[in-house]
Formats: structure tokens, C-alpha cells, sequence
């Protein structure tokens, strides 16, 4: 943290209307100072190679180019390295670990209590971490939890499924048989430890397995 009685902040968010309203948020406290605003990630990083900021409070995606994750890990790898704060509106347990092992400080939502986003500026330029309990829950968990180690096969029949295509479907495109299908659901389901399609789908993009 700065010597100065403010925290120097950089916003980076792709959505420029979003961006003016996070800005207005935080110049509002005067315990913090906006000293600069990036649309991209990329331009995040010569905006905060200039400005040293303290914190660095930047959405997770922001469109083509490097995202959050991306701007995190950049600028936790200089020197003096400000912290990051994901402000974001995707709360997935793999956003979350990426963001987290990228050494980001902090993530919130971006419907949170204004109030509660700026005291998250300011304990992650103390030095604090800003996880809800729930956040913080998930993310342990999510990190204890065994990778599915799906074949190349599964996956793409878990993907097929994630698109709403039923049994027949899948295996016409395939060209494979309709009772294969329903083998390779059938271990995908093990494998992950769910009982259903919709499970299979929802438990396979939290791991990142599809899209």
C-alpha cells in the first residue's frame, strides 16, 4: 500500500457504462483515489506498469485478449505487486479457483452492497483476503476435489448432451451405437458422481471439462 492516506486503485472492465458506474463507486470514498481505467487487458497492464497502483480491481472477462485471470497473474508478477480484486458477475467454482491460484485477493459479485465492495479495496490493499465464507467454502472444495479423468470420447459426449442432444442424436452424429452412448454416460456419470444428465453437465463446466 501506498504511503499516501488514499489507495491508489485501477479499474479494468470492457463494458465502458459498467466502468464509469465502478469508478463513480470508488471515487466516492475518500479513502480511495482512481488513478487510471483500462477497457482490455492488455492496456491494463501499461496502465498499471505506469501508475503502481495498490489494487487493481478488474472484471473476469473482458472480451477478446487477456482476461482477469490473465491481468492477475501478470501484475501479481511484478514488483511492487499490487493486489487484485475480481469484480465480477460469474460466481462458477472454477472462476473462482482460477482467479484465487491466479493470487488474486479478493472476488465479488457486482450486485454486492456497494459499501461492501469499497471496504474490499481497502482490505486487499492491507494486505487482507476478500472471500465470503461461501466463496471461501467452494473454493476449498472445489481445490480438495479429485479431477474426473474423462476420455476424450466422454467429454465429447458430455458436450453433445450439454447442447441438449438426446442418446439417438449423439450417436447418429458419432456414427456410433445408441447403446454406446448409454455406456459412456454411464461411466461419465461414475466418474463424476452424479445421477443425472443435467448433474453430469453442470459438475463437468465447473471442472472446465466443456464449455
Amino acid at each position: 500500500m501506498s504511503t499516501t492516506s488514499t489507495v491508489r486503485v485501477v479499474v479494468v472492465e470492457d463494458h465502458p457504462v459498467t466502468r464509469m458506474g465502478v469508478v463513480a463507486l470508488l471515487g466516492q470514498d475518500e479513502r480511495i483515489e482512481v488513478v487510471g481505467e483500462a477497457g482490455a487487458g492488455e492496456d491494463a497492464l501499461g496502465v498499471v506498469a505506469r501508475e503502481h497502483p495498490d489494487v487493481v480491481v478488474t472484471d473476469l472477462r473482458l472480451g477478446d485478449g487477456l482476461d482477469g485471470v490473465g491481468v492477475t497473474s501478470a501484475v501479481r508478477g511484478t514488483r511492487p505487486a499490487p493486489a487484485v480484486l475480481v469484480l465480477t458477475t460469474y460466481d462458477t467454482d472454477r472462476d473462482i479457483v482460477r482467479a484465487v491460484e491466479a493470487g488474486a485477493a479478493g472476488y465479488l459479485l457486482k450486485d454486492a452492497d456497494p459499501a461492501r465492495i469499497t471496504d474490499a479495496v481497502i482490505r486487499a490493499a492491507a494486505g487482507g483476503t476478500v472471500l465470503s465464507p461461501d466463496l471461501a467454502q467452494r473454493v476449498v472444495a472445489r481445490i480438495s476435489r479429485p479431477q474426473a479423468d474423462l476420455s476424450a470420447r466422454e467429454v465429447e459426449i458430455l458436450a453433445a448432451v450439454a447442447r441438449g442432444l438426446s442418446n439417438r442424436e449423439i450417436a447418429r452424429s458419432l456414427v456410433i451405437s445408441e447403446a454406446t452412448v448409454k455406456t459412456h454416460l454411464v461411466h461419465v456419470f461414475t466418474k463424476l458422481d452424479v445421477d443425472s444428465r443435467t448433474a453430469a453437465v453442470a459438475r463437468a463446466r465447473e471442472d472446465g471439462l466443456i464449455p
